[in-house]
């Protein structure tokens, strides 16, 4: 392949492309992605067509066959390997399996950095790693990193959305490595300016008033002012509005969420109920169909009685407007939850962008 003129990035379980989207905004060009899932693998393509976005089990893969298919030499200096490998059997939301053998995907990305050997490396997952019998397996996996040369900045760093500018409380492990011959980054610093519900959501209330929505997925209709973080996530999108269906509910339904005040939970489902002055709750992706297909929790709309749209997941999350996700809900609603937000993704590249240009301390 030709030489990129920006530093080279390689993003594994990529998902539908957040952290992807975060190292693009911080100047890396992400040549390859890979994904197990094909409805994620398509859904990236759609979003990257310049990436080369690859459905492949990580864990057969090796370094070589990584490089062969990213259309990259045997010599060639990879800047940067991120990903977030499964991470359900670690997380505290539910039953923390950890006998699952998706655990064991954080080994073999271990092993992949380390056949790799790019400059930088960025593990995200659950704040559920750091404890217990999930911390084992967290230590394993930087074991194999330390033989492979590489050294992370410590003390290891839960970072909440929140405190980035994203309108949701949602905590992940973020670990940071470099290599040894390589200048230490630094995590980022929080932002101090919290985003509300309000300020994420409020100009597309007229998606709720749109029957039409029952069953279409698009919206082109007009929106209401935009806030200034909604008016970033509205530049450059299409004339339609992807992700706008709306839930259809039952009356019964449709009366218990009337009754369920903001900030609280629906008692039946147990579904939130969002604040407008305040951020969302973490978003849930549910299940896959190897676990039965359980939806999760969906957020009910602070001022309509529904639950919200995948676009308005996708705002709470960072996801700009012209992002597109599958257009069945189901799907949706899990690329999303499933996803690093954007802008956490961006401001930990920020950091390891710096260091790659020598503008952090050294080890």
């Amino acid at each position: 392949m030709g030489t990129p003129t920006k530093p080279i990035a390689i993003d594994v379980f990529a998902g539908v492309g957040g952290l992807s989207l975060g190292l693009h905004r911080a100047g890396f060009s992400v040549i390859a992605s890979f994904d197990l899932d094909p409805i994620n693998v398509e859904t990236y393509r759609k979003n990257f067509p310049k990436t080369v976005a690859i459905k492949s089990d990580v864990s057969r893969l090796s370094g070589s066959d990584v490089r062969k298919l990213s259309g990259l030499g045997a010599n060639e200096q990879i800047d940067i390997v991120s990903g977030g490998p499964p991470c359900q059997g670690f997380s505290l939301i539910g039953k923390r399996l950890l006998n699952d053998p998706r655990n064991q995907l954080l080994i073999e990305f271990a092993r992949l950095i380390s056949e790799l050997q790019p400059r930088y490396f960025v593990i995200e997952n659950v704040a559920g790693l750091m404890i217990g019998e999930a911390r084992a397996v967290l230590t394993r996996a930087l074991r194999v990193l330390r033989v492979a040369g590489y050294r992370w900045v410590t003390p290891i760093r839960i970072l909440d959305a929140k405190d980035y500018g994203i309108p949701q409380v949602r905590k992940r492990v973020i670990v940071l490595g470099y290599r040894k011959d390589q200048g230490r980054p630094s995590y980022p610093r929080k932002s101090y300016q919290p985003v509300t519900v309000r300020q994420a959501i409020r100009d597309l209330y007229a998606i709720g008033r749109c029957p039409s929505l029952m069953r279409a997925d698009g919206f082109d209709g007009k929106l209401g002012p935009a806030s200034a973080y909604s008016k970033k996530l509205r530049n450059n999108r299409n004339s339609v509005l992807s992700g706008c269906q709306l839930c259809s509910h039952h009356p019964d339904i449709v009366q218990r969420f009337k009754n369920t005040p903001p900030g609280s939970s629906e008692p039946i489902s147990r579904f939130p109920r969002l604040h407008l002055q305040r951020p969302a709750p973490t978003l849930r992706a549910g299940t896959g169909k190897d676990r039965g297909s359980f939806t999760a929790a969906r957020p009910i709309h602070p001022t309509q009685p529904r639950c919200i749209t995948v676009r308005e997941a996708a705002r709470l999350h960072s996801f700009p407007d012209w992002f597109e996700f599958h257009p069945t809900q189901w799907h949706g609603f899990r690329q999303v939850g499933n996803a690093v937000p954007p802008s956490l993704g961006s401001a930990v590249a920020r950091r390891v962008m710096r260091a790659l240009q020598g503008s952090e301390e050294t080890a």
